[in-house]
């Protein structure tokens, strides 16, 4: 039986979002295409056995739209026979591009292929690609649900209500991210991980020197006086500290069979083990990843505690430390190299950023199993077991 093994997982460090950010001067054709040469580069193949590279963007407009992978394989160098497609599962975008990748490989389909992630948020803001849209969700959509759903940060702050979270725990939770990330970057553990970029060979985000008092002092992010009125159970603690961070950035995986893998002269990271998806309530949409979860490890035929680290993405505070108590997850494993919250989120590449990090402590730390977990916009999640190989 085939399996599916990833050989190779890079990404561009993350840059600020905004027009002085370090990445805001790439195209994100480019800026994608950077991730695709350097995976190439890495493993030392011929572009040309790769089968297919799988692209996940969330912001499909612009200079991100018309199937930009397809445009930065080429700008990357590969042959022109080799073919790409771009697919939108919303921040899990690029986490279900290695989930199509692996299943294709064990499947038949594909021998090699590249899943990738791109998102350049300052130059293609978020909800781009809805721009003109007076009506996004038609007339059945809107009779299901009819007092309407919420933004991202609203649903942040239900959760948070929903799970009794205070404004201490999460602003806690994003110090801790802060301070596992800068002491990552200084002992040099994303080093491996990295593919350096227009000068720029940290992660751009990754703050040092915060305190609770200064935390406690930001506004909430997300403060709307009818979204008040019509859930008074929010107590308004999210802020931009305990959340994500707007940015720009790629990563790329390299997927292939072990037996590929050996003719090829390369040592697989992890072989991808098991997979999962799941829906939950549109409403508090990012909650999700407890079902993906709790699916996924039943596939997997594991328990919460055969996981040795677990990359959960860091969407907001809230989400990861209510998935944490739904589960019972340790939080002591989770994240342990930082979050979205630190390092940032540039949504279409997250998912292969995680994968990127999470194969790369898992064989620095000599752990079996890892587990990826992502929200995803419309109450959805994806879900990843990883297994080290030895």
């Amino acid at each position: 039986m085939r399996d599916a093994v990833i050989v190779e997982a890079v990404r561009t460090p993350i840059g600020k979002g905004r027009a002085t950010g370090s990445l805001h001067g790439i195209h994100p054709v480019d800026l994608l295409a950077h991730s695709l040469r350097a995976i190439v580069d890495r493993t030392g193949i011929d572009p040309v056995l790769v089968d297919d590279v799988i692209g996940g963007v969330v912001t499909q407009a612009g200079e991100q739209a018309a199937n930009v992978t397809r445009r930065a394989a080429l700008a990357a160098g590969f042959p022109e026979s080799v073919p790409a497609t771009t697919v939108d599962r919303q921040c899990g975008s690029s986490q279900q591009a290695v989930h199509f990748a692996a299943q294709g490989v064990i499947a038949g389909a594909y021998d090699i292929v590249v899943a990738a992630g791109l998102e350049s948020m300052s130059r293609v803001p978020m909800g781009a690609n809805l721009a003109g849209a007076a009506d996004p969700y038609g007339e059945a959509f809107a009779a299901r649900y009819p007092d309407g759903l919420v933004g991202q940060g609203v649903a942040a702050e239900l959760i948070a209500a929903r799970w009794n979270l205070s404004r201490t725990e999460m602003d806690e939770f994003a110090l801790t991210s802060h301070e596992r990330a800068a002491k990552a970057t200084g002992n040099g553990l994303f080093e491996r991980e990295l593919a350096p970029l227009a000068g720029l060979d940290r992660d751009e985000g990754i703050r040092t020197g915060g305190d609770l008092r200064t935390l406690a002092a930001l506004r909430p992010a997300y403060y709307d006086e009818d979204m008040a009125r019509r859930f008074p159970q929010i107590t308004w603690n999210v802020t931009a500290a305990n959340a994500s961070q707007i940015n720009d950035g790629s990563a790329a995986v390299m997927i292939t069979t072990s037996e590929i893998a050996a003719k090829l002269g390369l040592t697989p990271l992890a072989r991808l083990h098991s997979f999962a998806v799941a829906g939950d309530d549109p409403l508090y949409m990012l909650t999700a990843i407890v079902p993906a979860t709790r699916k996924v490890l039943l596939r997997a035929g594991l328990g919460l505690d055969d996981i040795d680290l677990f990359e959960v993405n860091e969407a907001f505070a809230s989400v990861v430390l209510a998935w944490a108590r739904e589960t019972g997850a340790d939080l002591g494993r989770v994240n342990v190299r930082g979050g979205a919250i630190a390092l940032g989120h540039p949504l279409g590449a997250s998912g292969a950023r995680l994968m990127t990090t999470l194969v790369h402590a898992l064989a620095d730390s000599g752990g079996r199993y890892g587990l990826q977990t992502m929200c995803e916009a419309g109450g959805l999640a994806n879900a990843t077991v990883v297994e080290r190989l030895t």
